[in-house]
């Protein structure tokens, strides 16, 4: 198998590049030096050929997650194919299925044969219920062997907790923390280790693991096993020592021909997130960068999309170049498919306005647009430009105006509308009709 990045290393322009470059307003050999050079991954599996291409990475727009699959509390693939949908028509870039109960291949395969976004997955969430095993009995060969049948079915990308070795695992033990380990996959990894006794079998086996994933063209996106839980963990010695490793590893995929995304955080207090982005860049070698938010307090239950909106925009525009999406059900329950929306909205805004502090090409001509429909007043194309159109409508319709061109918060007070009538000759006399004035200037 030709991967993307062995193209681009051999000078090779592919079709999936020349996609990219012509969404992202760039020239096709920008795209293709970024990809050899590894800051830019373009997650493409030939088997889902369904897919529209997209290029996560530096110079390129701020790409959006949604994270969604069948639970053990609740097996309602009718319901995930809502979310499928919602993602689509509001934006998203990938969908990462956590399915980890049922029939999780059915699924899948329906997705990737279906849905033109980048898809992803976690093998380890997968393991326990495809092999049908108990953790502790799983073995490297019985995950190697789930990541290939995701390789084979046409995952884009999959999610590997392969940092998280023993030298981590002993930091993490020996420095400790206040909410310990929130990753379901580290969490899965630690206590598959601490009853072996035996290491990370994703970081002994890795030049295996990156040989089914180069033979089928999957992007690795290097797991953060010790991404901090809480403002408190935050950028503590074992996140950092697991992003050591993850650098090095980054590296030797590289090397076997795979592209990578690593992962970050989590729960971080807002002054220190630009700088956990200058030093995931450093530590990894500019790989595109993929977080969780990050949420800038702990306390946002139920709002917890605004939190990681806050966190999001300011990684964004500090070199973050892929935001998971966060929905209003964070930490309280899988998220339905309303909550999927505003999920959505949330983080494509902290995305635009991190594009718009980038000067990403041409990210702020929607904007323009929008402002320029405010000035004439003109609802449908503010629809258009919005991000969310329908909700944008549904607020308008609950209070109409009185008077056209206008709404319910200032009436005939809007001061558009003032400076539109002056502009156009009109006298404007709030106690009356508008009168128009045919004998004096309206200056």
């Amino acid at each position: 198998m030709i991967t993307q990045i062995d193209a681009a290393r051999a000078g090779n322009i592919t079709e999936q590049m020349r996609t990219v470059a012509a969404n992202e307003f760039r020239d096709a050999e920008f795209i293709r030096e970024g990809v050899a050079a590894g800051r830019i991954a373009i997650p493409a599996n030939p088997v889902h050929t369904s897919l529209a291409p997209q290029g996560f990475g530096s110079g390129l727009r701020t790409k959006v997650n949604v994270n969604l699959g069948i639970s053990g509390d609740i097996h309602n693939a009718p319901e995930e194919w809502k979310k499928v949908e919602i993602a689509e028509k509001y934006g998203a870039d990938a969908i990462m299925d956590l399915s980890n109960s049922g029939k999780t291949r059915l699924f899948r395969r329906q997705l990737i044969e279906r849905c033109p976004l980048a898809i992803g997955t976690v093998p380890m969430y997968d393991a326990i219920g495809y092999l049908d095993k108990p953790l502790v009995e799983l073995t490297a060969d019985d995950l190697l062997g789930v990541v290939r049948a995701h390789a084979e079915d046409g995952v884009d990308f999959m999610t590997i907790h392969a940092g998280f070795n023993r030298r981590v695992l002993d930091t993490f033990l020996e420095t400790k923390r206040l909410t310990n380990i929130v990753s379901r996959g580290g969490s899965l990894l630690f206590a598959w280790m601490m009853k072996t006794g035996n290491e990370n079998p994703f970081y002994e086996h890795f030049d295996e693991l990156l040989e089914i994933l180069h033979e089928h063209d999957v992007t690795i996106s290097l797991g953060d096993a010790m991404r901090g839980g809480s403002t408190y963990d935050s950028t503590d010695a074992s996140e950092t020592a697991e992003l050591v490793e993850l650098g090095k590893l980054t590296t030797r995929a590289w090397d076997a021909g795979v592209q990578v995304v690593v992962e970050g955080p989590g729960h971080m207090a807002l002054d220190e997130v630009a700088a956990n982005m200058k030093l995931q860049k450093r530590l990894c070698h500019n790989a595109p960068f993929y977080v969780l938010g990050p949420l800038v307090t702990d306390i946002g239950m139920g709002y917890d999309h605004i939190t990681a909106a806050i966190g999001g925009a300011v990684a964004a525009a500090s070199g973050a170049d892929w935001l998971c999406y966060v929905t209003p059900a964070e930490h309280l329950k899988l998220p339905d498919a309303n909550d999927v929306r505003e999920g959505i909205i949330a983080t494509r805004i902290a995305a635009h306005a991190a594009d718009i502090a980038k000067n990403i090409p041409h990210a702020r001509d929607v904007d323009n647009k929008m402002s320029d429909a405010r000035r004439r007043v003109s609802w449908d194309e503010m629809f258009d430009c919005a991000l969310d159109g329908d909700r944008a409508k549904e607020i308008l319709a609950q209070a109409p105006p009185e008077a056209d061109g206008t709404c319910t918060m200032c009436g005939k007070m809007c001061a558009a509308r003032t400076v539109n009538r002056v502009m156009e000759g009109l006298t404007v006399d709030l106690g009356e009709e508008d009168l128009k004035s045919s004998e004096e200037t309206p200056f």
